[in-house]
């Protein structure tokens, strides 16, 4: 069996430790059940949450993906709307940030995972 590198398995959602068990429950696409995780990988039994309120860090993750998300949306706006009035940059960035908040709770803590928690990769686990 081929290996799973860490960019795939971070974009499919896999456990950093062996690379094959899934991190969350839902597929994710599905809008309902988006916040629920295995509390351990199904695959090789890592305990995803460490200690209490480990993911608090994912949470300077899912800020640093909305403000790019809303920074990109301004200026688009900006160019190509001709700087529209105040109101008009609130009632679309909103909405949208919004409508992304289920995607982006999922890749913050899985970049979380991956890339800063330091958790190592076994092969053959």
């Amino acid at each position: 069996m081929k290996d799973v590198s860490k960019l795939q398995a971070a974009l499919s959602g896999l456990c950093p430790r062996c690379r094959k068990g899934k991190i969350f429950k839902k597929p994710f696409y599905s809008p309902k059940g988006f916040d629920e995780m295995y509390e351990h990988c199904p695959h090789c039994g890592l305990r995803y949450e460490v200690e209490p309120g480990y993911f608090i860090g994912a949470m300077y993750v899912s800020y640093a993906i909305s403000g790019g998300v809303a920074l990109v949306i301004g200026f688009m706006l900006f160019y190509l709307g001709g700087d529209p009035d105040g109101w008009v940059y609130a009632a679309v960035v909103a909405p949208v940030m919004l409508l992304i908040a289920p995607v982006n709770f999922r890749i913050s803590r899985v970049i979380w995972l991956h890339y800063v928690a330091g958790i190592k990769y076994v092969k053959g686990l």
